[in-house]
């Protein structure tokens, strides 16, 4: 078979790998279909992002989907032919924080495409795919495998509104509407927000924006003016997810957000620098959100009830072969949202 290697920035290789067979409790997955995750550019255009950098060829992806093609002894929830999301997130199951249930930040997580530890973990850009019976959700028939792939992404959305806490009847400000911020959309208005607000720096993404469904959006490429309607009052939001890595996103939050009110810090774009005095006056909760782990099985089941409608954000689909094109168009925010690989 051919796994998809990054061997530094901008050297993505197709090369030959073995697909091995399914051993006791394991299945073979066909891959489907897989989506090019921001990580997954972080490699390609810089070998890495902040501290972390590639010390060896990895197989890159983790936002993966495709049908159950052999299964292992022992078996039993997957049947042959199935369509499987496949879970990412492998944690070890027995460290201090998989024995506090804080699976998300296991000791020994092995997941997909990543160069935090060393050796790398190879990623599932691959045609074939051996993984573990419990990283298998079963998706519903009618749903394409580009649908199905699209659990990962939104599972760290629902994860951040569990950071959140409290988000039924919320007044929402989500700032940055990559593919991450769009899906919050969908997330936010799933668990009850009464309003959602969403700020970029372009419109093409504020126009999408609106076709998931938020109710109002902001362009703060036009002035520091645009958010002073929100600060009135010391902040009108009770919650934000700051999905776009921006230091003066979260400086923005700070200000529109209520005392009282959380900010949920989901993009990363390094240190950012926070005014701790407007935080501790208002007393406002700053937290973080890591991946995700239980929220996969929530992911699927929503997708596959079509209570969320992932396909609006799916921009193009190519071909294994055609990664690098795959890969540069990604890089264009004005052309796509989320692309995907067909294998």
């Amino acid at each position: 078979m051919q796994a998809l290697t990054i061997h530094s920035a901008k050297d993505l290789r197709l090369e030959q790998a073995e697909a091995g067979n399914p051993g006791a409790g394991q299945v073979r997955i066909a891959m489907a279909a897989g989506g090019i995750c921001g990580s997954d550019l972080h490699y390609y255009n810089h070998g890495g992002f902040g501290t972390v950098r590639l010390r060896e060829p990895m197989v890159l992806g983790h936002e993966v989907a495709g049908f159950a093609e052999a299964v292992g002894p022992g078996v039993s929830m997957v049947e042959e032919g199935d369509l499987i999301a496949i879970n990412p997130s492998r944690p070890c199951g027995h460290c201090v924080y998989c024995n506090k249930c804080q699976f998300n930040h296991c000791l020994n997580m092995r997941f997909y495409g990543s160069a935090m530890p060393f050796p790398h973990i190879q990623g599932a850009f691959r045609e074939r795919l051996l993984v573990d019976q419990s990283q298998c959700e079963i998706v519903a028939s009618g749903v394409s495998p580009g649908e199905a792939a699209m659990a990962e992404p939104l599972s760290v959305c629902l994860h951040a509104m569990r950071q959140a806490g409290h988000v039924a009847n919320a007044r929402v400000l989500i700032t940055g509407c990559g593919p991450i911020g769009a899906l919050c959309i969908l997330a936010a208005r799933q668990a009850g927000a009464a309003e959602i607000v969403v700020s970029d720096l372009t419109d093409q993404a504020l126009e999408f924006a609106t076709r998931m469904g938020a109710d109002k959006t902001l362009n703060v490429s036009l002035g520091p003016d645009v958010l002073a309607p929100f600060t009135a009052d010391k902040g009108y939001f009770d919650v934000c997810i700051e999905a776009s890595g921006s230091d003066k996103a979260l400086q923005s939050a700070l200000a529109a957000v209520r005392p009282h009110g959380t900010i949920v810090q989901l993009g990363l774009g390094g240190d950012m620098s926070v005014p701790m005095n407007l935080l501790v006056a208002k007393e406002i909760q700053l937290v973080g959100s890591f991946r995700f782990h239980e929220e996969f099985s929530q992911a699927v089941k929503l997708i596959s009830s079509q209570t969320v409608d992932v396909k609006p954000l799916i921009s193009a689909t190519l071909p294994l072969a055609d990664a690098v094109e795959a890969f540069e168009l990604a890089n264009d925010r004005s052309r796509a949202m989320k692309v995907q690989l067909a294998f």
